[in-house]
């Protein structure tokens, strides 16, 4: 008896289940293949409490900003130009957690049809411009002809194109920094590995759409991924001018009116 009540027991335990089930009352615990996409990993829960927001998506608590131009719409830190507050000057929204050395960070981004912008970090304040910063910056543009790449503000200029690992020397003693730069790049940009094809590696950044950007600073070493791919990878061995920690922010270009969204913002310190 005992045998046949326990049967009967599970039958309509498991029948419940299904009922409540088809009426979308309970969901199914999710897979990880319900988990798709450069932002998820096999081990995707374990590697993402690993990070810690620093945007709650809901204001601007924890960021030093210039208001005309930054703002939360939807989720998402939004920076933008309009006819009516065209920029003389680049400006960022600056991170207000303190200065970060070795850590990885994660976003997903929006730009539209117009416009530049970039991830700024290991950075110090440009003080003769409000709200401006000068080092490192993860690139960002609607083109897509920059995105990617690892363009260093007000300071050394291109340090990688996307495509590329490069190892960068310092400039010749009595030679300042300006004076070693040339087409925008820096001459002490040295080529050690072709990632792959600047265009090809383009095509997988998608126009008009939310694109991911994972950063792995260690060290003197950057790496720049887009949508789960190595764009450029850059070996910094200029004692002279590198940055081994600094100020992290995004960067509204000058330029014609643009639209630039930032969610998801979360970092992970090395």
């Amino acid at each position: 008896m005992k045998m046949k009540f326990l049967k009967k027991y599970m039958m309509v335990e498991v029948v419940g289940l299904s009922i409540v089930l088809g009426n979308g009352l309970l969901q199914a615990p999710a897979s990880t293949s319900d988990f798709q996409g450069p932002r998820y990993s096999k081990d995707r829960l374990e590697a993402e409490a690993e990070f810690e927001p620093i945007f709650n998506g809901k204001d601007l608590t924890g960021w030093e900003y210039d208001p005309v131009y930054w703002s939360v719409k939807d989720g998402a830190i939004v920076g933008e130009i309009t006819p009516e507050t065209v920029l003389k000057n680049n400006t960022f929204i600056i991170w207000k957690g303190g200065e970060v050395g070795d850590f990885e960070l994660k976003l997903d981004y929006w730009i539209s049809e117009v416009g530049n912008s970039g991830i700024q970090y290991r950075s110090d304040r440009f003080t003769e411009v409000p709200y401006a910063l000068r080092g490192y910056q993860a690139d960002i543009d609607a083109a897509n002809r920059y995105t990617g790449q690892n363009y260093e503000e007000r300071k050394r200029t291109t340090l990688a194109y996307r495509g590329q690992k490069t190892e960068i020397s310092a400039q010749p003693d009595g030679t300042d920094v300006r004076g070693y730069v040339e087409r925008n790049a820096w001459k002490g940009l040295h080529v050690t590995e072709e990632l792959g094809d600047r265009e090809a590696m383009g095509n997988l950044i998608k126009k008009g759409e939310w694109n991911s950007i994972h950063l792995i600073i260690k060290g003197n070493v950057m790496q720049h991924y887009v949508n789960g791919t190595l764009m450029s990878e850059v070996h910094d061995e200029d004692e002279k001018n590198r940055m081994l920690s600094g100020l992290l922010g995004m960067q509204v270009h000058v330029g014609p009116p643009m639209m630039v969204k930032f969610k998801d913002i979360q970092l992970k310190k090395l």
